[in-house]
């Protein structure tokens, strides 16, 4: 673990606070260096955040004031006012960061940086505070946070497993080994599972949290990446990039039920926070699918910047 000191830079806006209905789902467009900002009522584009560079990765706070995204071509973590809907700071991380995560509380914001091979842990309070620890793989690529915020889960692109990292300790624990090329992670509301989409297995992996090991390996769609689950726990979503598709994962049985259609190299996902719909990320249609998440039926696709890396809904 490597402790330094963050410089955070804000940006001045005599804009005034408004305030906007929820909920919305926000796209970071990697090739556009913009945000889309759909909103969940009317799937509609109703604004375009223009952050220049390449965002990629990105989280809300919990209180849903600011929105987190990680920019490849700057190497920091900017920071969006979710009210004006404009850059309001940034803060320098490092080389290629990219999956970006938040604890429930709000108390800190993990991002996964590629070319250092590590997870920055920022404290939110204090983001001139952080701490870096190093993991296993090559190219981490998503870093999500436990729903009790003990817990740190990294996936590395150049890997065959996920780090779990102890937040108070700040340090790695566990090394749970899964299949080839880890990408989405997701938790079950409850802490008890997490599920691993590895893209270059096809498959996705169940993880018992109390034990850090795989305990069932679920096969899925050809280069399985991202990973949504539903508020109630019952179903999770995994999106399938060579097969333009997403999977519904029954948790009671461990079977796919259901495959919908989506858009080309399907890639990040969220789902509302009443279960009713998910958003995916299709990279290389430049659009968002929306699908009916109870009835397993796409309803539209929403037009966006390009190359969408992700979806996060407040």
């Amino acid at each position: 673990m490597k402790l330094w000191k963050l410089g955070i830079l804000f940006c001045a806006s005599p804009v005034a606070l408004s305030a906007w209905a929820a909920p919305f789902a926000y796209v970071p467009n990697e090739r556009s260096g913009t945000i889309s900002v759909i909103d969940t009522a009317s799937d509609e584009v109703v604004a375009t955040v223009r952050t220049g560079g390449k965002p990629r990765g990105s989280a809300a706070s919990p209180d849903g004031r600011r929105l987190y995204v990680s920019d490849q071509t700057s190497g920091a973590l900017l920071i969006v006012d979710l009210a004006k809907r404009e850059l309001s700071g940034r803060i320098p991380i490092g080389k290629s960061p990219e999956g970006v995560g938040v604890s429930r509380d709000g108390a800190w914001l993990a991002v996964a940086v590629e070319e250092n091979n590590s997870v920055a842990l920022v404290r939110t309070a204090n983001p001139g505070e952080a701490f870096s620890i190093a993991v296993h793989g090559k190219n981490p690529e998503h870093a999500v946070f436990s729903p009790d915020g003990k817990w740190l889960y990294v996936s590395a692109e150049d890997g065959a497993a996920v780090d779990v990292i102890d937040v108070a300790k700040r340090s790695a624990a566990k090394l749970v080994k899964v299949g080839e090329r880890p990408r989405g992670i997701g938790f079950l509301p409850d802490g008890s599972r997490a599920y691993v989409a590895a893209e270059n297995s096809d498959q996705v992996y169940v993880v018992d949290c109390a034990r850090a090991e795989v305990v069932s390996v679920i096969p899925a769609g050809k280069r399985s990446n991202g990973i949504a689950v539903r508020p109630d726990g019952k179903v999770v979503f995994v999106s399938n990039g060579g097969d333009a598709s997403v999977s519904a994962i029954d948790v009671a049985s461990g079977r796919i039920t259901a495959t919908i259609p989506a858009g080309q190299r399907p890639w990040n996902m969220a789902i509302t926070p009443d279960g009713k719909k998910l958003y995916v990320a299709n990279g290389r249609s430049n659009s968002v699918s929306v699908i009916d998440a109870e009835a397993m039926t796409k309803l539209r696709d929403v037009v966006v910047g390009e190359l969408p890396w992700g979806v996060v809904i407040r």
